[in-house]
């Protein structure tokens, strides 16, 4: 049965559908006309069409295994050629569509579509070629995905821009606007007869992904600005990148203004500590995002989470040392690892020690003090395995450990990591051992 897209985003604003279940980095489906000639299909990115007198425009085009799909439920709407793509940024989830939309041009003697973006989203192509393996593993171990490969072909695009770009396409008008948030090389596209905004992921129902632990660098601040200024351009419609429509101009602006002062708040309490003379780890665990915002529907934990945001903050303002003197120039993690279990009677007391602390967090009535027993037994499993890697009561208290703490994770990133260690450890506990590897 084909998804009710605007009946859902409104079940999920009012709170009746949690995205934790409706999770926004997911493929939904379905399609919907959010206005007279624009449409809107939510897939794993999403993909907004524009119907104009010359064929359509797309801002984004899908990912690359849900391309056809996309290009189908699009084709039910229009059967208009594709006359411009626009990348909101150059994420492979959101540029891998192109290409569909090119052969359909071969096959029906059509004019190839015009592909524009930012004038950084080269680079951007660039640089996921020469780190790809890295970008296979990290990707990997965050999503889950175990046959992932990271591509190395890209659509690079025809037009780029650097700060505005006013584009017309068959008569209808479209503004083009470079801001930085989660990457350096957004487009946000406005249109203006239809008050049809398309801001990319600086909103994705979900806490903004401006802390992801795995990737380059993010910008809060800038993004909060970018928001900022959507405000004033009185949208109808927001439609993100990830996620689903936000139809009326009243949500449209509570969902900007609050993502935005949700992201001020965690850089200005992140500066102040800053400011103030203290490590990354104090901001860490004193930094926290206004109770009452964390909660919305639409900022909900469930992608990326507040407290990795505080590190980015600390790495735009600050470099990458953490202010303890120890780890400016570190001991190797095993070497270190071998003294502490030395001093503990050996790694399989550490072993022990975090089983204990994990069975008193799962008893624990206070969720505060059950995540601090979980973090301090993510500490000693680690110590303990990098100490005696082939123990296998160490390497089944390792993979117990971080199970339990990916259960508990409410974020993609976290989790992935979690089940990622967790997964390490039972194939050490199967296989034959060996030293762990260094990612």
């Amino acid at each position: 049965m084909p998804t009710d897209v605007l009946t859902l985003a409104d079940r999920l604003w009012r709170g009746d559908v949690s995205t934790t279940t409706m999770h926004p980095v997911d493929h939904i489906g379905g399609f919907v006309e959010i206005t007279d000639g624009v449409g809107f299909t939510p897939s794993f990115a999403n993909v907004s069409a524009f119907s104009t007198g010359d064929g359509l425009v797309l801002v984004d085009t899908g990912s690359l295994p849900l391309a056809s799909v996309v290009h189908a439920d699009i084709r039910r709407w229009s059967s208009a050629p594709l006359h411009t793509a626009v990348y909101s940024h150059g994420h492979i989830d959101h540029v891998f569509g192109v290409p569909v939309w090119e052969q359909e041009a071969r096959e029906q003697g059509w004019k190839a579509p015009e592909v524009i973006a930012h004038h950084a989203l080269p680079a951007r192509f660039d640089r996921y070629i020469f780190t790809a393996g890295y970008n296979t593993i990290i990707n990997r171990r965050q999503f889950g995905f175990k046959d992932l490969t990271w591509p190395t072909s890209y659509r690079y695009p025809d037009r780029t821009y650097h700060e505005v770009l006013e584009l017309s396409v068959g008569e209808i008008d479209f503004t083009l606007r470079h801001e930085k948030g989660e990457t350096d090389d957004h487009t946000v596209t406005w249109q203006a007869s239809s008050r049809v905004l398309c801001c990319g992921d600086l909103f994705i129902w979900a806490s903004p992904n401006a802390g992801n632990p795995q990737k380059v660098q993010r910008y809060p601040r800038e993004w909060a600005l970018a928001l900022r200024r959507m405000l004033t351009l009185e949208a109808e419609f927001l439609l993100p990148g990830h996620g689903l429509p936000v139809v009326g101009a009243d949500r449209v602006r509570q969902a900007l203004t609050e993502t935005a002062d949700l992201l001020d708040s965690l850089v200005d309490q992140t500066l102040a500590v800053m400011n103030s003379g203290g490590r990354l780890d104090d901001a860490i665990h004193s930094v926290r995002p206004p109770a009452e915002l964390e909660e919305r529907p639409y900022l909900r934990p469930v992608y990326d989470e507040p407290e990795f945001i505080v590190h980015t903050v600390w790495r735009q303002y600050g470099g990458w040392w953490d202010g303890n003197p120890a780890t400016l120039k570190p001991a190797r993690e095993r070497a270190l690892a071998a003294e502490l279990a030395a001093l503990a009677g050996g790694a399989g007391v550490l072993a022990e020690r975090a089983l204990e602390l994990l069975a008193r967090a799962t008893g624990a009535a206070d969720d505060v003090a059950a995540e601090q027993d979980l973090r301090l037994a993510g500490h000693l499993a680690e110590s303990a395995w990098l100490a005696s890697p082939a123990d296998g009561a160490v390497q089944r208290a390792r993979q117990h450990v971080f199970a339990a703490r990916a259960e508990r994770a409410t974020s993609t990133m976290a989790r992935g990591v979690f089940n990622w260690a967790s997964g390490e450890s039972v194939q050490k506990v199967d296989g034959d051992g060996g030293s762990p590897h260094g990612h």
